[in-house]
């Protein structure tokens, strides 16, 4: 185990956004340096305690996929060593597996949300009105159901501090445009179901995830950020999966769910985690890259 990157120190180049999670630095004209710090955010809030290796697994899992959903839809990556942009040896000691060079993409304004499964706020949703994100579903279902196919629920972008609020799809289309919309909307699901299946033949259901995309300057579509990790996803123990209850997960849901125990109102600054719960948190992402990849993180 590595010692803890909460934040990261490149001086020798310009940082160009610091964000709940990564880190990203100017390389040159076409290329960033993306650093998945070991930092946790739970309800928006970034957390003081840092998970030990989590940045490196959740690098390592994106690859995973990035490489198994290619044919999919291209993504941000750029094949070459980060370790070639920095010279300063204590520079370096903070990238190995945690780091990513990467194409400078421009995001789109949208997250894409793509649900398996009748859990948390869409639950709740439902609960009260049958829909979730206003999407009618059928009548009679229980929490943690499959949902009959998988929805597309976008959401806005908030700024670090703030929520993140569901989105229809016209206003999406407002954002992106109608082609662009369909478009993300289709690679959305595609990716969510491909990914989905292959996650639960080594065991894991994948209930709901995030996904975000970039433009180049030819308006080619990519899949940027990180992609089908516990920190954006929902993953269960498919043989712990009971129809009825919210499933016990290898994601940051074990977190969220001893804030909510502590009563913290879900304001900055977030509470530091006992040791046992980020140490326990550090074990379910290790679990996770080892059930999807079939290799012990190292």
């Amino acid at each position: 185990m590595n010692p803890p990157l909460l934040q990261s120190s490149i001086s020798s180049l310009r940082l160009l956004h610091r964000g709940k999670v990564r880190d990203l630095y100017d390389v040159d004209a076409n290329t960033m340096l993306l650093i998945a710090t070991d930092r946790l955010s739970a309800f928006d809030v970034v957390l003081p305690t840092p998970i030990p290796d989590k940045g490196a697994i959740l690098t390592q899992i994106a690859n995973f996929w990035f490489d198994k959903l290619g044919h999919v839809i291209p993504n941000h990556l750029t094949g070459a060593d980060p370790m070639s942009v920095v010279s300063d040896p204590v520079e370096k000691a903070q990238l190995g597996p945690r780091a990513l060079l990467v194409k400078k993409l421009k995001p789109l304004p949208i997250e894409a949300i793509v649900r398996g499964y009748l859990v948390g706020s869409g639950w709740k949703e439902y609960k009260a009105s049958g829909t979730v994100c206003g999407i009618p579903l059928p009548a009679g279902l229980q929490e943690a159901a499959k949902l009959p196919q998988p929805l597309f629920t976008p959401s806005s972008k908030a700024a670090v501090g703030d929520h993140d609020e569901n989105i229809t799809l016209d206003r999406a289309a407002e954002l992106l445009g109608k082609e662009l919309a369909e478009k993300v909307a289709q690679v959305s699901i595609q990716l969510y179901s491909e990914a989905a299946a292959y996650a639960l033949t080594r065991g894991i259901i994948i209930a709901d995830t995030k996904f975000e995309f970039g433009l180049d300057e030819a308006g080619q579509l990519y899949l940027i950020d990180e992609a089908l990790t516990p920190d954006s996803s929902r993953f269960w123990p498919a043989d712990q999966y009971v129809l009825g209850k919210n499933p016990p997960s290898y994601d940051k849901q074990y977190v969220r769910d001893w804030l909510e125990s502590t009563g913290w109102n879900k304001t900055p600054p977030g509470p530091a985690l006992p040791d046992e719960v980020a140490s326990k948190t550090g074990d379910k992402y290790r679990e996770a890259y080892f059930k999807l990849t079939g290799k012990p993180f190292r």
